[in-house]
């Protein structure tokens, strides 16, 4: 009897393993189509600019200093598929202006702004 309630466990046992491997793969996929649907929609972008206090504006609007977006953990964040209009600007400079459409993956962008007033001793007359 002891011997039959052993067995009994033992057959319980895997049928339930094996039920629970079988929704594993379902759910596996669902994540898997989630992901890629999510990642497709976004992307950061970690700026490096010179001058690192020049303002940055995404489609028009101010979002902060360039500084603010220098490192990974504090990029700027596009949630929105499409083009998006990104413009680096600072008074007495040329202002930098690209155009970024997000694609799931993390790009870094330099820009270094130009003096609108050529400075001393560039040889430049």
């Amino acid at each position: 009897m002891l011997l039959q309630r052993s067995v009994l466990c033992l057959v319980l046992a895997l049928t339930v393993g094996c039920a629970a491997k079988q929704e594993q793969p379902a759910t596996v996929a669902r994540a898997r189509e989630l992901m890629a649907s999510a990642g497709g929609k976004r992307g950061d972008l970690v700026l490096r600019c010179e001058p690192a206090d020049a303002e940055v504006l995404l489609d028009g609007v101010q979002q902060g200093l360039c500084s603010d977006f220098s490192s990974v953990s504090r990029s700027l964040r596009l949630s929105d598929a499409g083009f998006h209009q990104v413009e680096v600007k600072k008074r007495g400079f040329w202002p930098y202006t690209t155009y970024y459409e997000p694609s799931g993956a993390r790009v870094t962008l330099k820009v270094k702004l130009r003096p609108v007033v050529p400075e001393a001793g560039s040889g430049t007359q």
